[in-house]
């Protein structure tokens, strides 16, 4: 299989891209990356990136045999710990940070995908167990020539596309929220169960991505001397946006809880009036029921029983009531 397709060879490698002194990545397969390897001294002014596919059973012995990882970073994938978190670990990152791949067309609507970083000051390991949006945008970055000077400088980019992913679910989710407000305010309720799953959705979408930004400035707070100043400034400027596009997931979901509680509301309000409606025929009909039963007793002494007139004198009595009691009722209604 050749590399850079979308699968991996038999280290498990997916795609690798050496990059000069330009910025500009060329890609490699992995002899050439063991060739790199070999001479990286004399080859300061560059730096190698290598994404690994984790569900090949190959991939992390080949990272320990041939990259020697920090402990951290190969406990990590051993375990395969996705709880996100950016922390310093000798001379190089440690990061693990989830992404989401959402759709929402789909019944099983939001699904997450973990991503381990090693970086060093000359070498990016990152290593996926299923595909993710915002490493295809970085290469398909990296394949139209864009610059990049670092390997943090990959990772920055990683994570402004993971922003932008982040936004593109949150206009989608955003103009189905708008949706289902018009639909509302025209008297047309929105599924109460389309609108839990939206929310239930977003909320473990936050639970997941929430903790990146706080883990990214604890970093910021004590910066490795090898990360220069600009990287930490678009470091902190991802991060920020990031932050941004939380905050505003966070109002989404407000919005869509006070569109729950307003459908509540009037499922609740339709519901009190239909039974007060119904207690109201209840209660206009009673006199009618009352009467007939006592009518309708077949004993001595029944009034107008030999009148000739009984008959009507009843049914006017009973129509008066009937009506004087409707009137009541129903005029609370208005």
């Amino acid at each position: 299989m050749a590399i850079g397709s979308y699968g991996a060879d038999q280290s498990g490698l997916i795609y690798g891209y050496v990059f000069s002194t330009d910025g500009i990545g060329r890609l490699v397969n992995t002899d050439q990356a063991m060739d790199w390897l070999a001479r990286r001294q004399e080859s300061r002014s560059e730096f190698l990136w290598l994404h690994f596919n984790a569900a090949h059973t190959a991939a992390t012995n080949w990272i320990r045999q041939h990259l020697n990882p920090p402990g951290e970073f190969a406990d990590a994938l051993k375990s395969g710990s996705k709880s996100t978190r950016v922390e310093q670990t000798h001379d190089s990152l440690l990061a693990v940070i989830n992404d989401v791949v959402y759709n929402l067309l789909e019944e099983s609507a939001i699904q997450a995908a973990t991503l381990w970083l090693s970086i060093r000051p000359d070498l990016l390991i990152s290593v996926r167990t299923r595909p993710l949006r915002s490493v295809d945008r970085l290469r398909e970055a990296v394949n139209s020539r864009e610059s990049f000077a670092t390997p943090l400088s990959l990772v920055i980019h990683l994570l402004r596309d993971q922003a932008d992913v982040l936004v593109q679910i949150m206009r989608d989710a955003t103009n189905r929220v708008d949706s289902m407000e018009d639909n509302f305010f025209s008297d047309r309720l929105p599924s109460r169960a389309e609108l839990g799953g939206l929310r239930r959705d977003l909320v473990r979408m936050q639970r997941l991505l929430a903790p990146e930004p706080a883990a990214l400035f604890r970093l910021l707070s004590r910066t490795p001397e090898w990360i220069s100043p600009v990287d930490a400034q678009d470091f902190r400027q991802s991060t920020e946006e990031f932050s941004v596009v939380l905050s505003d997931l966070a109002g989404l979901q407000e919005r869509i809880k006070l569109l729950q509680e307003e459908v509540v509301a009037h499922i609740g309000e339709r519901t009190n009036r239909s039974v007060f409606v119904l207690t109201a025929v209840t209660v206009t009909a009673l006199p009618i029921n009352l009467v007939a039963g006592l009518f309708g007793m077949n004993v001595g002494g029944v009034p107008f029983n030999q009148d000739p007139l009984g008959f009507w004198i009843v049914v006017g009595s009973l129509v008066a009531v009937t009506w004087v009691a409707a009137w009541k009722v129903f005029r609370r209604l208005q």
